[in-house]
Protein backbone atom coordinates (compact mmCIF):
# COMPACT_ATOMS: atom_id res chain seq x y z
CA UNK A 1 0.00 0.00 0.00
CA UNK A 2 2.91 2.07 0.71
CA UNK A 3 3.96 2.06 -2.56
CA UNK A 4 0.82 3.49 -4.34
CA UNK A 5 -0.13 5.62 -1.08
CA UNK A 6 3.33 6.97 -0.16
CA UNK A 7 3.78 9.31 2.73
CA UNK A 8 3.90 12.64 1.20
CA UNK A 9 0.55 11.77 -0.36
CA UNK A 10 -0.91 10.63 3.10
CA UNK A 11 -0.30 13.86 3.96
CA UNK A 12 -1.28 15.67 1.12
CA UNK A 13 -4.38 14.58 1.80
CA UNK A 14 -4.29 14.94 5.42
CA UNK A 15 -3.86 18.96 4.41
CA UNK A 16 -6.74 19.16 2.12
CA UNK A 17 -8.62 17.23 4.09
CA UNK A 18 -8.04 19.02 7.36
CA UNK A 19 -8.54 22.82 4.91
CA UNK A 20 -11.99 21.94 4.04
CA UNK A 21 -13.23 20.50 7.34
CA UNK A 22 -11.95 23.73 8.81
CA UNK A 23 -13.77 25.84 6.74
CA UNK A 24 -16.88 23.38 6.73
CA UNK A 25 -17.29 23.47 10.41
CA UNK A 26 -15.23 26.17 11.45
CA UNK A 27 -14.50 27.50 15.01
CA UNK A 28 -17.18 24.61 16.26
CA UNK A 29 -14.95 22.00 15.21
CA UNK A 30 -11.72 23.57 16.99
CA UNK A 31 -11.66 20.88 19.86
CA UNK A 32 -11.05 18.34 17.71
CA UNK A 33 -8.47 20.10 15.66
CA UNK A 34 -6.90 21.46 18.58
CA UNK A 35 -6.45 17.96 20.35
CA UNK A 36 -5.13 15.79 16.98
CA UNK A 37 -3.03 18.63 16.24
CA UNK A 38 -1.42 19.28 19.80
CA UNK A 39 -1.65 15.74 20.16
CA UNK A 40 0.83 15.10 17.50
CA UNK A 41 3.03 18.20 18.56
CA UNK A 42 3.72 16.64 21.92
CA UNK A 43 4.39 12.95 20.56
CA UNK A 44 6.97 14.47 17.95
CA UNK A 45 8.06 16.41 21.20
CA UNK A 46 8.35 13.58 23.01
CA UNK A 47 10.78 12.36 20.65
CA UNK A 48 13.51 15.33 20.68
CA UNK A 49 15.72 14.60 23.80
CA UNK A 50 16.14 10.73 23.36
CA UNK A 51 16.19 10.90 20.01
CA UNK A 52 19.09 13.15 19.98
CA UNK A 53 20.91 11.43 22.37
CA UNK A 54 20.88 8.20 21.72
CA UNK A 55 21.56 9.06 17.91
CA UNK A 56 25.30 10.95 19.60
CA UNK A 57 25.78 8.53 22.16
CA UNK A 58 25.98 5.27 20.39
CA UNK A 59 27.15 6.72 17.07
CA UNK A 60 30.29 8.01 19.04
CA UNK A 61 30.37 4.75 21.33
CA UNK A 62 31.01 2.42 18.19
CA UNK A 63 34.20 4.05 17.82
CA UNK A 64 35.61 2.72 20.71
CA UNK A 65 35.47 -0.53 18.53
CA UNK A 66 36.88 0.84 15.31
CA UNK A 67 40.03 1.64 16.41
CA UNK A 68 39.18 5.28 17.97
CA UNK A 69 39.15 7.10 14.91
CA UNK A 70 36.36 8.21 12.20
CA UNK A 71 34.71 11.67 12.79
CA UNK A 72 35.54 11.65 16.84
CA UNK A 73 39.05 13.06 14.75
CA UNK A 74 37.07 14.86 12.22
CA UNK A 75 34.92 17.07 14.91
CA UNK A 76 36.38 20.48 14.83
CA UNK A 77 36.66 20.33 10.86
CA UNK A 78 33.47 18.89 10.33
CA UNK A 79 32.05 21.79 12.69
CA UNK A 80 33.66 25.09 11.21
CA UNK A 81 32.32 23.83 8.05
CA UNK A 82 28.85 22.83 9.17
CA UNK A 83 28.62 26.86 10.45
CA UNK A 84 30.63 28.15 7.64
CA UNK A 85 27.48 26.67 5.69
CA UNK A 86 25.17 28.10 7.54
CA UNK A 87 26.37 32.08 7.97
CA UNK A 88 26.23 31.21 3.51
CA UNK A 89 22.93 30.32 3.20
CA UNK A 90 22.29 32.96 5.72
CA UNK A 91 23.37 35.56 3.68
CA UNK A 92 21.89 34.35 0.65
CA UNK A 93 18.85 34.10 2.65
CA UNK A 94 19.08 37.90 4.08
CA UNK A 95 20.13 39.25 0.16
CA UNK A 96 16.53 37.71 -1.37
CA UNK A 97 14.87 39.33 1.95
CA UNK A 98 16.34 42.91 1.21
CA UNK A 99 16.03 42.40 -2.76
CA UNK A 100 12.20 41.45 -2.18
CA UNK A 101 11.49 44.00 0.61
CA UNK A 102 13.23 46.57 -1.89
CA UNK A 103 11.70 45.87 -4.83
CA UNK A 104 7.71 45.88 -3.80
CA UNK A 105 8.16 48.29 -0.63
CA UNK A 106 5.52 46.77 1.14
CA UNK A 107 3.41 48.66 3.87
CA UNK A 108 3.51 51.93 1.46
CA UNK A 109 0.01 53.68 2.03
CA UNK A 110 -0.97 51.19 4.56
CA UNK A 111 -3.41 52.14 7.59
CA UNK A 112 -3.90 49.40 10.11
CA UNK A 113 -5.17 51.55 12.85
CA UNK A 114 -2.93 52.62 16.31
CA UNK A 115 -0.11 50.39 16.95
CA UNK A 116 1.41 50.05 20.89
CA UNK A 117 4.96 48.93 21.67
CA UNK A 118 5.94 45.86 22.54
CA UNK A 119 9.09 45.41 25.25
CA UNK A 120 11.99 43.78 23.13
CA UNK A 121 13.17 40.25 24.37
CA UNK A 122 16.31 40.30 26.32
CA UNK A 123 19.01 39.24 23.97
CA UNK A 124 21.87 37.16 25.68
CA UNK A 125 25.50 37.51 24.59
CA UNK A 126 27.87 35.12 22.97
CA UNK A 127 29.17 33.79 26.25
CA UNK A 128 25.49 33.81 27.66
CA UNK A 129 24.81 31.44 24.89
CA UNK A 130 27.97 29.31 25.61
CA UNK A 131 28.10 28.80 28.77
CA UNK A 132 24.62 27.72 29.19
CA UNK A 133 25.40 24.66 26.46
CA UNK A 134 27.15 23.05 29.67
CA UNK A 135 24.56 21.80 31.96
CA UNK A 136 25.04 22.43 35.29
CA UNK A 137 21.71 20.09 35.90
CA UNK A 138 21.69 17.33 33.87
CA UNK A 139 18.21 16.08 34.37
CA UNK A 140 16.80 19.36 34.46
CA UNK A 141 18.61 20.09 31.06
CA UNK A 142 16.92 16.61 29.63
CA UNK A 143 13.44 17.82 31.36
CA UNK A 144 13.36 20.96 29.97
CA UNK A 145 14.51 20.00 26.29
CA UNK A 146 17.41 21.91 26.04
CA UNK A 147 18.82 20.48 22.84
CA UNK A 148 22.27 22.32 22.60
CA UNK A 149 23.18 20.83 26.49
CA UNK A 150 21.98 17.16 25.76
CA UNK A 151 24.10 17.18 22.42
CA UNK A 152 26.44 18.40 24.61
CA UNK A 153 26.58 15.52 27.41
CA UNK A 154 26.00 12.92 24.69
CA UNK A 155 29.41 13.75 22.74
CA UNK A 156 31.18 13.39 26.03
CA UNK A 157 29.29 10.07 26.99
CA UNK A 158 29.77 8.82 23.71
CA UNK A 159 33.42 9.65 23.44
CA UNK A 160 34.13 8.33 27.31
CA UNK A 161 32.81 5.07 25.83
CA UNK A 162 33.95 4.47 22.84
CA UNK A 163 37.86 5.60 24.56
CA UNK A 164 37.25 2.62 27.06
CA UNK A 165 37.23 0.00 24.78
CA UNK A 166 36.15 -3.49 24.66
CA UNK A 167 35.39 -2.95 28.39
CA UNK A 168 32.34 -1.03 27.55
CA UNK A 169 31.37 -3.68 24.83
CA UNK A 170 27.95 -3.90 27.08
CA UNK A 171 26.79 -0.25 27.21
CA UNK A 172 27.79 0.25 23.49
CA UNK A 173 25.35 -2.41 22.65
CA UNK A 174 22.69 -1.07 25.06
CA UNK A 175 23.13 2.20 23.44
CA UNK A 176 22.72 1.08 19.63
CA UNK A 177 19.62 -0.70 20.80
CA UNK A 178 18.34 2.05 22.48
CA UNK A 179 19.28 4.27 19.45
CA UNK A 180 17.35 1.58 16.94
CA UNK A 181 14.48 1.81 19.38
CA UNK A 182 14.14 5.05 19.60
CA UNK A 183 14.20 5.66 15.49
CA UNK A 184 11.30 2.47 15.53
CA UNK A 185 9.00 4.63 17.98
CA UNK A 186 9.80 7.37 15.52
CA UNK A 187 8.76 5.64 12.42
CA UNK A 188 5.29 4.78 14.51
CA UNK A 189 4.71 8.30 15.56
CA UNK A 190 5.56 9.47 11.72
CA UNK A 191 2.54 6.98 10.86
CA UNK A 192 0.08 10.00 12.42
CA UNK A 193 1.49 12.52 10.46
CA UNK A 194 -1.46 12.65 8.15
CA UNK A 195 -4.24 12.71 11.20
CA UNK A 196 -1.55 15.23 12.74
CA UNK A 197 -1.63 17.66 9.58
CA UNK A 198 -5.13 17.20 9.16
CA UNK A 199 -6.18 18.85 12.90
CA UNK A 200 -3.18 21.62 12.45
CA UNK A 201 -4.46 22.67 9.13
CA UNK A 202 -8.12 22.62 10.32
CA UNK A 203 -7.32 24.47 13.78
CA UNK A 204 -5.42 27.20 11.45
CA UNK A 205 -8.57 27.63 8.76
CA UNK A 206 -11.06 27.92 11.57
CA UNK A 207 -9.16 29.92 14.09
CA UNK A 208 -8.56 32.87 11.03
CA UNK A 209 -11.00 34.63 9.07
CA UNK A 210 -9.93 35.92 5.78
CA UNK A 211 -11.26 39.56 6.99
CA UNK A 212 -8.59 39.70 9.25
CA UNK A 213 -5.79 38.94 7.44
CA UNK A 214 -6.83 40.28 4.51
CA UNK A 215 -4.67 44.18 4.45
CA UNK A 216 -1.97 41.79 4.96
CA UNK A 217 -2.06 39.54 2.36
CA UNK A 218 0.76 41.23 -0.05
CA UNK A 219 3.45 41.70 3.05
CA UNK A 220 2.27 37.57 4.07
CA UNK A 221 2.55 36.85 -0.02
CA UNK A 222 6.05 38.54 -0.04
CA UNK A 223 7.59 35.98 2.75
CA UNK A 224 6.55 33.32 1.19
CA UNK A 225 8.04 34.42 -1.85
CA UNK A 226 11.13 35.02 -0.79
CA UNK A 227 11.25 31.21 1.02
CA UNK A 228 10.11 29.58 -2.18
CA UNK A 229 12.56 31.62 -3.91
CA UNK A 230 15.07 29.47 -1.54
CA UNK A 231 13.50 26.53 -1.32
CA UNK A 232 12.80 25.76 -5.24
CA UNK A 233 16.13 28.04 -6.35
CA UNK A 234 19.03 28.52 -4.48
CA UNK A 235 18.77 25.29 -2.56
CA UNK A 236 18.32 23.23 -5.77
CA UNK A 237 20.82 24.99 -6.92
CA UNK A 238 23.49 24.09 -4.12
CA UNK A 239 22.43 20.65 -4.51
CA UNK A 240 22.79 20.69 -8.33
CA UNK A 241 26.51 22.45 -7.83
CA UNK A 242 26.94 19.83 -5.36
CA UNK A 243 26.79 16.68 -7.55
CA UNK A 244 23.58 15.24 -5.79
CA UNK A 245 19.93 14.86 -6.81
CA UNK A 246 17.61 17.26 -6.32
CA UNK A 247 14.14 15.14 -6.57
CA UNK A 248 15.44 12.68 -4.06
CA UNK A 249 16.50 15.41 -1.54
CA UNK A 250 13.17 16.74 -1.89
CA UNK A 251 11.29 13.81 -1.63
CA UNK A 252 13.16 12.25 1.49
CA UNK A 253 12.78 15.02 3.25
CA UNK A 254 9.17 15.96 2.90
CA UNK A 255 7.80 14.52 6.35
CA UNK A 256 10.15 17.28 7.73
CA UNK A 257 9.24 20.17 5.58
CA UNK A 258 5.44 19.30 6.38
CA UNK A 259 6.08 18.72 10.17
CA UNK A 260 7.79 22.10 10.40
CA UNK A 261 4.99 23.54 8.32
CA UNK A 262 2.23 22.69 10.51
CA UNK A 263 4.40 22.63 14.09
CA UNK A 264 6.24 25.96 13.46
CA UNK A 265 9.17 24.19 15.40
CA UNK A 266 12.03 23.50 14.01
CA UNK A 267 13.05 21.67 17.57
CA UNK A 268 9.62 19.53 17.63
CA UNK A 269 10.70 18.27 14.05
CA UNK A 270 14.09 17.36 15.23
CA UNK A 271 13.44 14.12 15.13
CA UNK A 272 11.40 13.83 11.83
CA UNK A 273 14.42 15.86 10.64
CA UNK A 274 16.74 13.12 11.96
CA UNK A 275 14.95 10.25 10.70
CA UNK A 276 15.06 11.49 7.09
CA UNK A 277 18.66 12.66 7.59
CA UNK A 278 20.33 9.07 8.51
CA UNK A 279 17.57 6.45 7.75
CA UNK A 280 16.74 8.74 4.07
CA UNK A 281 19.53 10.36 2.81
CA UNK A 282 21.64 8.23 4.65
CA UNK A 283 23.86 10.76 6.30
CA UNK A 284 26.20 8.98 8.99
CA UNK A 285 24.60 9.10 12.29
CA UNK A 286 27.05 10.54 13.79
CA UNK A 287 27.71 13.72 12.10
CA UNK A 288 23.58 13.95 11.21
CA UNK A 289 22.98 13.43 15.25
CA UNK A 290 25.39 16.41 15.83
CA UNK A 291 24.88 18.95 12.94
CA UNK A 292 20.65 18.64 12.82
CA UNK A 293 20.39 19.57 16.12
CA UNK A 294 23.13 22.48 15.97
CA UNK A 295 21.40 23.53 13.26
CA UNK A 296 17.55 23.60 15.00
CA UNK A 297 19.25 26.03 17.39
CA UNK A 298 21.21 28.37 15.16
CA UNK A 299 20.22 27.91 11.49
CA UNK A 300 17.06 30.10 10.54
CA UNK A 301 17.05 31.16 7.08
CA UNK A 302 13.56 31.95 7.03
CA UNK A 303 13.30 33.48 10.77
CA UNK A 304 16.77 34.83 10.75
CA UNK A 305 17.35 36.04 7.17
CA UNK A 306 13.73 36.44 4.80
CA UNK A 307 11.34 37.27 7.78
CA UNK A 308 13.62 40.07 9.57
CA UNK A 309 14.84 41.85 6.28
CA UNK A 310 11.45 41.86 4.42
CA UNK A 311 9.62 42.99 7.43
CA UNK A 312 11.65 45.54 8.54
CA UNK A 313 11.12 46.94 4.93
CA UNK A 314 7.46 46.95 5.92
CA UNK A 315 7.97 48.44 9.38
CA UNK A 316 10.22 51.21 7.87
CA UNK A 317 7.23 52.04 4.72
CA UNK A 318 4.85 51.67 7.23
CA UNK A 319 5.86 54.45 9.56
CA UNK A 320 7.30 56.91 6.68
CA UNK A 321 10.58 56.16 7.35
CA UNK A 322 12.81 56.19 4.03
CA UNK A 323 16.24 53.45 4.11
CA UNK A 324 19.70 55.10 2.89
CA UNK A 325 22.04 52.38 2.20
CA UNK A 326 23.69 52.12 5.89
CA UNK A 327 20.12 51.07 6.92
CA UNK A 328 20.39 47.94 4.46
CA UNK A 329 23.81 47.37 5.33
CA UNK A 330 22.74 47.13 9.16
CA UNK A 331 19.78 44.87 8.03
CA UNK A 332 21.37 42.47 6.06
CA UNK A 333 24.46 41.83 9.25
CA UNK A 334 21.56 41.44 12.01
CA UNK A 335 19.63 38.95 9.41
CA UNK A 336 22.78 36.85 9.61
CA UNK A 337 23.89 37.16 12.92
CA UNK A 338 20.21 37.12 14.52
CA UNK A 339 19.73 33.36 14.30
CA UNK A 340 23.55 32.55 15.79
CA UNK A 341 23.13 35.06 18.81
CA UNK A 342 19.43 34.16 19.83
CA UNK A 343 20.30 30.12 19.74
CA UNK A 344 17.85 28.39 22.19
CA UNK A 345 15.84 31.74 23.02
CA UNK A 346 11.99 31.12 22.40
CA UNK A 347 9.97 32.97 20.16
CA UNK A 348 13.31 33.37 18.23
CA UNK A 349 11.89 34.67 15.16
CA UNK A 350 10.31 37.73 17.46
CA UNK A 351 13.63 38.45 19.16
CA UNK A 352 15.28 38.47 15.86
CA UNK A 353 13.24 40.68 14.44
CA UNK A 354 13.75 43.01 17.53
CA UNK A 355 17.08 42.85 17.32
CA UNK A 356 17.20 44.05 13.26
CA UNK A 357 14.94 46.91 14.17
CA UNK A 358 16.69 47.81 16.81
CA UNK A 359 19.80 48.08 14.53
CA UNK A 360 18.43 49.76 12.35
CA UNK A 361 16.67 52.62 14.54
CA UNK A 362 13.54 51.56 13.63
CA UNK A 363 10.44 51.61 15.78
CA UNK A 364 9.54 48.65 17.81
CA UNK A 365 6.46 49.31 17.62
CA UNK A 366 6.13 47.39 13.89
CA UNK A 367 6.21 44.25 15.70
CA UNK A 368 2.41 44.55 16.45
CA UNK A 369 1.81 45.28 13.23
CA UNK A 370 2.31 41.66 12.16
CA UNK A 371 1.73 39.62 15.35
CA UNK A 372 -1.67 38.73 14.64
CA UNK A 373 -0.65 37.04 11.41
CA UNK A 374 2.65 35.71 12.85
CA UNK A 375 1.50 31.43 12.71
CA UNK A 376 0.49 32.23 9.48
CA UNK A 377 4.04 33.17 8.29
CA UNK A 378 5.67 30.95 11.24
CA UNK A 379 4.44 27.81 8.58
CA UNK A 380 6.75 29.01 5.72
CA UNK A 381 9.18 30.26 8.07
CA UNK A 382 9.60 27.44 10.07
CA UNK A 383 9.90 24.71 6.97
CA UNK A 384 12.06 26.90 5.44
CA UNK A 385 14.21 26.66 8.45
CA UNK A 386 14.31 23.23 8.51
CA UNK A 387 14.58 22.37 4.70
CA UNK A 388 18.09 25.29 5.40
CA UNK A 389 18.96 22.81 8.80
CA UNK A 390 18.68 19.61 6.73
CA UNK A 391 20.36 20.81 3.55
CA UNK A 392 23.64 22.31 4.83
CA UNK A 393 25.03 19.09 6.51
CA UNK A 394 23.54 16.99 3.86
CA UNK A 395 26.34 19.25 1.79
CA UNK A 396 28.95 19.37 4.38
CA UNK A 397 28.52 15.26 4.36
CA UNK A 398 28.99 15.41 0.58
CA UNK A 399 32.40 16.82 0.68
CA UNK A 400 33.50 15.28 3.93
CA UNK A 401 32.41 11.77 2.97
CA UNK A 402 29.49 11.47 5.57
CA UNK A 403 27.13 10.23 3.01
CA UNK A 404 26.85 6.36 2.92
CA UNK A 405 27.04 4.54 -0.38
CA UNK A 406 23.39 3.50 -1.03
CA UNK A 407 21.98 7.24 -0.42
CA UNK A 408 19.93 7.75 -3.20
CA UNK A 409 21.18 11.38 -3.73
CA UNK A 410 24.09 10.14 -5.45
CA UNK A 411 23.86 10.48 -9.34
CA UNK A 412 26.47 7.53 -10.12
CA UNK A 413 26.20 3.89 -9.56
CA UNK A 414 27.26 3.08 -5.97
CA UNK A 415 30.35 1.27 -7.77
CA UNK A 416 31.69 4.40 -9.54
CA UNK A 417 30.71 6.73 -6.48
CA UNK A 418 33.23 5.04 -4.30
CA UNK A 419 35.90 7.85 -4.58
CA UNK A 420 33.65 10.38 -4.29
CA UNK A 421 32.34 9.86 -0.20
CA UNK A 422 35.92 8.05 0.65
Amino acid sequence: MAKFFPSWLRTLVGLFAGLMAGLYWGRAGLPVFDFLGDTFVNLIKMLVVPLVFFTIASSLAKLGSEGGGGIAGNLVMLTAFTLIGFVITAGIASSIGIGIGHYFQPGQGLNLGDVSAKAPKEIPDWLSVLSGIVPSNLFKAFSEGKVLSVLFFALLFGASVASLGQKADLLRDGLTQASQAIFTLTRWVLLLTPLGVFGLMGSLVAAYGLDAIRPLVPYIALIYLGCFALLLVVYPALIIVSGLKVFPFFRTIFPAQTTAFFTCSSLGTVPVSLGVAIEGLRLKPAYAGFAIPLGANMKMDGCGGIYPAITAIFVANYFGIELSLSHYVIIFITSILGSLATAGVPSAATVMLTLTLGAAGLPLEGLALVAGIDRIIDMIRTATNVTGQILVPTLVARFTGQIEQDSPLWRRPKASSQGDVA
